[in-house]
């Protein structure tokens, strides 16, 4: 819960920007309590495509993993789209042999999830009542936000770079 205050019957109002600079950004995450929290940024959405490179990274850690300790790796997921479109569920057996793991939470309970917690902590704690001029700023800021709060929290922070070679 936030406070503000503003003059007797005015509304509080925050200005926008004239112009919109771009689309959205969108961040995905695997987060492990108490231990790591790995994430990509993506302007505008995520689609099957790009949720796939972002998986395939996590299937390779995951192989390196399986390789040293013989442990799996669990990844544990709500029903969106983006994690059961067709071309995704193509490539469960192909991360399964990689010793990655996809479980499914029941539709609809996103409650369940404990890393929406973590997006709620990330937006009312370190981007809360800032305005963004573009998307670079904004991704900055959320970049800041995940290495504040990987440093609060002493978790190792690693990000997903797209077009990275």
């Amino acid at each position: 819960m936030s406070y503000s205050y503003s003059k007797v019957g005015e509304s509080k109002r925050l200005e926008q920007p004239l112009k919109s600079y771009g689309k959205r950004i969108s961040i995905l995450g695997l987060w492990q309590p108490g231990a790591q929290f790995e994430y990509a940024l993506a302007q505008g959405g995520f689609n099957s495509h790009s949720y796939i490179k972002v998986m395939d990274w996590i299937a390779n850690k995951a192989a390196q993993t399986l390789a040293l300790t013989g442990r799996l790796t669990v990844v544990v997921q709500d029903n969106g789209s983006l994690h059961t479109s067709k071309i995704v569920r193509q490539q469960f057996a192909r991360w399964q042999g990689q010793g990655l793991s996809i479980f499914f939470l029941p539709p609809y309970c996103s409650e369940m999830n404990p890393i929406e917690g973590q997006w709620h902590q990330l937006k009312n704690h370190e981007l809360t009542g800032r305005i963004f001029d573009n998307q670079y700023d904004l991704a900055v800021a959320v970049m800041s936000g995940m290495k504040a709060r990987g440093d609060r929290h002493s978790y190792i922070l690693d990000r997903f770079i797209f077009n990275s070679t």
